[in-house]
């Protein structure tokens, strides 16, 4: 990731983030001396005086209508209500699973931009060779999760989680599980999931749709397996009986779904869903810190809690030097996952 400013000392043991703190205390002792005041700009009045945001931008690295676009627009809401940032604009660059907005955030030179990423971009990295990496982001904060669920059609002789994966080593290529794009959470969880079962690594049958509905036609069609999502994708189905979970992928059992965790199941698997923010690369210390603050606030505020509650979203906030060894973290897991399931070398 993107970590290092022109105004750092080479040799110094100071953190980038140290930095962006230094820097601010010295825009403060500079303002006593002179024995001037700050004033606020228009709109942003959480944003600390002269050091809010004045014309935020967020980019959802997606079509309209998708998660990240969610995200996008929700956050964009909740820091108006607010009054974080003097005003919000929301973009949206779909393609290749993100990495096309991904490239445009590498060029993107304004420092009050932000963009939604998640654990779909750091695979869609991997599988689509992307030019542009997460090597060319400043990271600010991982703010979300969403479960994964199992589930199958109402009628399956599958029970129980077990049974399914017991089928899949069994039959291999004959137990289909449908779900998302290939590479993608959906795909990884899978592999994950047959890993952990002991199923031969050209024993996965994944068969991907472009989108939930697809997905859920050919399950209430009986036409795949099994299938994967987001626990808010088959909620519905899952509530009128038409599909029975399994499992969900978390570390604790979800709310009003009738299911163990795929751990409590017997297999060693977490995963969530989980999105983030980060900045273009290269910006100053100062711009870093503020981007930071904004998220901060926007986490603690009340609009924000409204819109996990709204959405079903698990609060999974991170920031700082810890969302940094996190996105190290993910890449390395995705990395040896999609190697898994063969859709990288």
């Amino acid at each position: 990731m993107s970590r290092n400013h022109a105004t750092r000392p080479v040799n110094r043991p100071v953190t980038r983030r140290g930095v962006a703190a230094l820097a601010l205390a010295a825009l403060a002792v500079t303002a006593g001396c002179s024995g001037g005041s700050s004033t606020g700009t228009s709109g942003g009045g959480g944003g600390g005086g002269a050091e809010a945001i004045r014309r935020l931008q967020v980019m959802a690295p997606a079509d309209p209508g998708g998660g990240w676009d969610s995200s996008a627009r929700a956050m964009a809401q909740a820091i108006e209500a607010e009054g974080l940032a003097g005003s919000v604009q929301v973009s949206n660059v779909g393609g290749a699973g993100g990495t096309v907005g991904l490239a445009e955030l590498k060029n993107e030179r304004s420092e009050e931009f932000l963009m939604v990423m998640g654990l779909v971009m750091v695979g869609a990295i991997e599988t689509n060779q992307s030019q542009a990496t997460l090597d060319d982001v400043t990271p600010i904060a991982r703010l979300t999760g969403e479960d994964e669920i199992v589930v199958v059609p109402a009628d399956s002789p599958y029970q129980t989680l077990d049974d399914l994966v017991e089928d899949m080593k069994a039959k291999g290529q004959g137990v289909s599980i449908a779900g998302g794009s290939a590479g993608g959470t959906d795909h990884m969880l899978a592999g994950l999931l047959a890993q952990a079962g002991g199923v031969p690594a050209d024993g996965l049958n994944y068969v991907p749709f472009s989108g939930g509905g697809e997905s859920l036609a050919a399950l209430l069609g009986n036409q795949v397996s099994a299938g994967i999502s987001g626990v808010g994708e088959y909620a519905e189905q899952v509530e009128s009986g038409d599909l029975r979970a399994l499992a969900v992928s978390g570390e604790e059992r979800v709310e009003g779904v009738d299911a163990p965790t795929i751990t409590e199941a017997g297999y060693d698997v977490t995963l969530t869903n989980w999105r983030g923010v980060v900045a273009p690369p290269g910006i100053s210390a100062e711009a870093e810190q503020q981007l930071e603050k904004l998220v901060a606030d926007l986490h603690a505020s009340p609009a924000w809690k409204d819109v996990l509650a709204t959405n079903d979203w698990t609060d999974e906030y991170l920031a700082g030097d810890e969302f940094d060894a996190f996105l190290a973290e993910e890449e390395t897991r995705v990395q040896g996952v999609l190697k898994s399931i063969g859709l990288t070398s």
